[in-house]
């Protein structure tokens, strides 16, 4: 596509999420960068601002506000070219210019092997810290470098394609942003795992082909069956599988594809959150859902944010088929997670800040750069924070209803750390959906966990780090710990002596 026809088509996507956005400054920015990128080519050959107009399509596909796009054509500006963060400011304000700064803060890092992981790790979490948007334009950028990596050298394309999966896919989940995660699985996938890729696409194109015609007989009965019903239906469409959760699902199901539920999905969108559960009944009074499959993400959100209608059904024939009931807001925040936030907050007028609060764990990730500033102790530490990051996440209340968001697997003593340090340090046991459990017991989504305290207590068992989870309940346990250690020498050895 010849670049100002690539333009033009970036130009389209802006004016048709919001007619009234500011196309000069748009177009003021393609010219900036163009004129900065003009003697550059990219590793493929083709010229190098092709690449910065791809990133900002990206964020507009996303309906992301007129700044973000800018500073996604903007970019790569200051760290390739001898423009500066200052000229960005002078030309398009402090707001794309903190933007391109934070950005240019991710850039390319010298490091080799762990020491990079660490650092990207570090950057990656401080630039979440500082503003979330940031981290959004990376995924943009890293997304088209993935899809474009075939003309960088093999040894290249499995680091980067490595460190895509290893770090940028898990934050995008846990920002909720499932598209982009998808997609940057997907896009990193061949390079590192090139004949699993190669298996698990030709098991999916071989079960699309199968099951194409009857997923549209499906969908038909559907939507005659809410049309009876006078339910207003905006959508109705067949999921799109990303390669790579579904590689990750047969790895857990023995290589059976039969036995992955949610192969074969379909999504409903409908107006209002009353439809959806109208949507349902509907559902079910013509199929049999499978008992334990009905999941309400409506009444019991996902921590990333994630709300929908889940059931799994024998459909025709016997054949199980997954519907995802939602409206239209539901599935633009299933897609696009907390960047969904910018494109229905009247385009993009509400504060970043107010944004990042919504995500307790990204304010959380600068206390623990603070704890963590010696790389040595970051990366023995390195482990707890991918478990606390990166592993899929469980929903556990309070005894008044109140929602906590914990890794995976974690126990009751995360659960009292994560509320207040006091109640980790005196608790003695704990009930999980009113019956007694052990503290060691590995808890689910939507239990509910009330802690037993005794005040007497004088701190945790230092035994409890065999089986907590969070970086949080570790650190405070290990501090407890040599407290407690210093006191005892303080105690048993003279005071004299120590002054020596």
């Amino acid at each position: 596509m010849p670049i100002s026809t690539a333009y033009l088509a970036l130009e389209n996507a802006v004016r048709s999420y919001n007619p009234g956005a500011d196309l000069e400054i748009l177009k003021r920015a393609y010219d900036f960068a163009t004129e900065a990128h003009a003697e550059q080519k990219r590793a493929s050959g083709e010229p190098y601002i092709i690449h910065p107009i791809t990133t900002a399509m990206t964020l507009a596909e996303m309906r992301l506000p007129i700044q973000i796009v800018v500073a996604g054509l903007l970019h790569d500006v200051p760290e390739d070219t001898p423009r500066t963060i200052e000229q960005i400011e002078k030309e398009f304000g402090p707001d794309v210019a903190k933007l391109v700064a934070g950005i240019t803060k991710l850039g390319k890092i010298k490091y080799r092997g762990i020491e990079r992981y660490i650092e990207n790790l570090r950057k990656m979490f401080l630039a979440m810290a500082e503003d979330v948007r940031v981290v959004v334009i990376k995924f943009a950028d890293r997304l088209h470098n993935l899809e474009t990596l075939g003309a960088i050298p093999p040894k290249k394309q499995y680091r980067v394609a490595l460190e895509s999966l290893e770090i940028f896919a898990p934050i995008a989940n846990r920002l909720g942003m499932g598209e982009m995660k998808g997609r940057l699985e997907d896009a990193a996938f061949k390079y590192v795992f090139p004949k699993e890729y190669e298996w698990t696409r030709n098991l999916v194109e071989t079960s699309d082909r199968q099951q194409q015609g009857y997923l549209n007989k499906i969908m038909g009965l559907a939507r005659k069956d809410l049309a009876d019903a006078k339910l207003e239906v905006i959508d109705i469409h067949g999921r799109a599988k990303h390669l790579y959760s579904t590689y990750r699902k047969l790895l857990k199901n023995e290589r059976n594809i039969a036995r992955i539920y949610d192969l074969i999905a379909v999504r409903v969108l409908v107006p209002t959150v009353a439809d959806c559960y109208g949507a349902l009944g509907i559902i079910h009074g013509r199929w049999t859902p499978l008992k334990g499959r009905i999941k309400d993400y409506m009444a019991q959100p996902k921590p990333n944010g994630y709300r929908s209608l889940h059931t799994t059904v024998f459909c025709e024939d016997g054949e199980i088929v997954e519907f995802q009931i939602r409206t239209p807001e539901m599935h633009q925040a299933a897609e696009y997670g907390i960047a969904a936030h910018w494109a229905y907050s009247e385009m993009g007028k509400r504060s970043t800040a107010s944004i990042s609060s919504r995500i307790d764990w990204v304010s959380q990730l600068a206390d623990i750069q603070q704890e963590l500033k010696d790389k040595k102790e970051y990366l023995h530490s390195l482990e707890d924070l991918k478990i606390d990051v990166f592993r899929d996440r469980i929903f556990v209340f309070t005894p008044r209803g109140d929602v906590l968001d914990l890794p995976e697997d974690s126990t009751p003593v995360d659960f009292a750390y994560n509320i207040h340090t006091d109640l980790g340090n005196t608790c003695t046991s704990a009930k999980v959906n009113d019956e007694m459990a052990p503290l060691s017991q590995t808890l689910k989504s939507g239990d509910i966990v009330e802690i037993v305290i005794d005040k007497n207590r004088k701190g945790p068992n230092p035994d409890w780090l065999k089986f907590v989870k969070t970086h949080h309940a570790k650190s405070k346990i290990r501090q407890y710990a040599r407290a407690g250690i210093a006191s005892w020498i303080k105690g048993v050895i003279p005071g004299n002596f120590l002054k020596k």
